[in-house]
């Protein structure tokens, strides 16, 4: 696994939206672009282990949403689900992207349905080619959140975030990873430097709203899915407590033709517990499309 410092010190901060916010790419020169939205509270350091596979055959973009890993992370701001989707296309303008892949997990999730959305209307947003989605709360009335989420979502949520130690991050996600595929110590040490970098930990109550924006959001959100015009792929940790076999059977019901890979005994974060499983998945996705240009 590449070391947390190792990642930050192959991006950049780049100013979008009037934020300094951390940029890394890879893979590719001249391939398809695929675009990695990661999820909460964690980082783009979530991608690390699938990485360099993916470079073989992409053109890698990635950001820490604001709020979140080396990103700034204001208190005085809203953090809106919209606005963390308008970072991306901000980014692929200022890169001249006209078209994209998306791999996305978790509250990255609800950015690309987001993304998706914005393809309905009549904008001039790069164009999405497809969108491959990792464990995630797509629809509000199927995701499960974990107490801690629930303390942070209540008028407790101040007083929890002088609670969350090192030691409670590393509790929690051993609930939500896969019995059998723990969370390494590097993984813990890693997202807790990612969490209390530039004093992120005062902001997570702010950041736990996306739960309220996705049952606010819903017929747009949902609706994003099942009136996509590209294909769609749910790939699940199907022991997931949050969104697992349970987010993978609603897919099922809601999602046309809809094609979901089941990873078994994998909890919440795929690409950190099953990469190889992950990458088998994707690629069979990525492949089984319409014929695509051969990447340079």
């Amino acid at each position: 696994m590449n070391t947390l410092s190792a990642w930050q010190a192959a991006g950049e901060l780049v100013k979008l939206n009037g934020q300094n916010i951390f940029v890394r790419q890879g893979g590719l020169k001249h391939g398809q672009v695929l675009v990695l939205i990661h999820g909460y509270p964690s980082a783009s350091w979530d991608w690390q282990p699938i990485w360099n596979k993916l470079g073989q055959h992409f053109r890698l973009i990635t950001l820490d949403m604001l709020g979140f890993g080396f990103s700034d992370k204001p208190i005085g701001v809203d953090y809106l689900i919209r606005e963390q989707a308008s970072l991306f296309t901000s980014l692929l303008k200022k890169l001249d992207v006209t078209d994209y892949h998306i791999l996305a997990h978790d509250y990255g999730d609800t950015v690309a349905q987001e993304l998706l959305a914005r393809q309905l209307e009549p904008i001039a947003d790069p164009k999405i080619l497809s969108c491959c989605l990792l464990n995630g709360g797509l629809f509000p009335e199927s995701h499960r959140p974990v107490l801690l989420q629930k303390l942070l979502l209540s008028p407790l949520g101040r007083v929890v975030t002088l609670f969350t130690t090192k030691s409670a991050l590393k509790r929690n996600f051993h609930k939500i990873f896969g019995k059998n595929t723990p969370p390494s110590e590097e993984v813990i040490d890693g997202l807790w430097q990612l969490l209390m970098h530039n004093n992120g930990r005062r902001i997570m109550p702010k950041l736990i709203h996306y739960i309220v924006q996705r049952k606010q959001n819903r017929e747009r959100w949902v609706g994003a899915l099942t009136n996509a015009q590209v294909p769609l792929k749910y790939i699940c940790g199907m022991t997931d407590p949050i969104s697992g076999v349970h987010m993978a059977a609603r897919f099922g019901e809601l999602i046309a033709d809809a094609d979901v890979c089941e990873l078994n005994d994998i909890g919440h974060y795929p690409q950190l517990e099953a990469p190889k499983q992950v990458l088998d998945a994707f690629f069979d996705f990525y492949h089984g499309q319409a014929p695509h240009e051969k990447p340079a």
